[in-house]
């Protein structure tokens, strides 16, 4: 297993209420040259945490970070208008806390970020340190 210093949370930055699955991410992925998705967690609208990439493997998620971390996605990010904006349902809120809460008894010394402390984007449109 890699060693794992930090969960990195992001967002699909898809409009508020529209489902995205593993398959669109893998696909979005794959056309910008990715072998197959970047993420090693996506939370659907529904809460139901699915895998990505097996954790074993390094991520493609954010760049100079995906050796020594976890990419956890959750579907959303964005309103109608494309804005970025906290659209989590309750499940995914839900979900997200309980995924974090089992990789850090998993890998007890990570951190835990949003994807915007390392690049110039509104992701995951929420403060992740405040929330988590």
């Amino acid at each position: 297993m890699r060693k794992i210093e930090k969960i990195i949370v992001h967002c699909t930055a898809t409009p508020e209420g529209r489902d995205v699955s593993v398959a669109d991410v893998t696909r979005w992925h794959r056309a910008r040259g990715f072998r197959t998705i970047g993420y090693h967690y996506l939370i659907g609208l529904d809460g139901k945490v699915y895998p990505g990439r097996p954790l074993e493997q390094v991520g493609a998620h954010c760049v100079g970070q995906n050796a020594k971390s976890v990419g956890v996605c959750y579907v959303g990010g964005c309103d109608k208008q494309m804005h970025p904006k906290d659209t989590r349902t309750a499940a995914q809120r839900e979900s997200l806390r309980q995924l974090v809460s089992e990789l850090k008894a998993r890998f007890p010394g990570a951190t835990l970020h949003g994807h915007r402390e390392f690049a110039a984007k509104a992701c995951p449109s929420f403060d992740v340190r405040r929330e988590l």
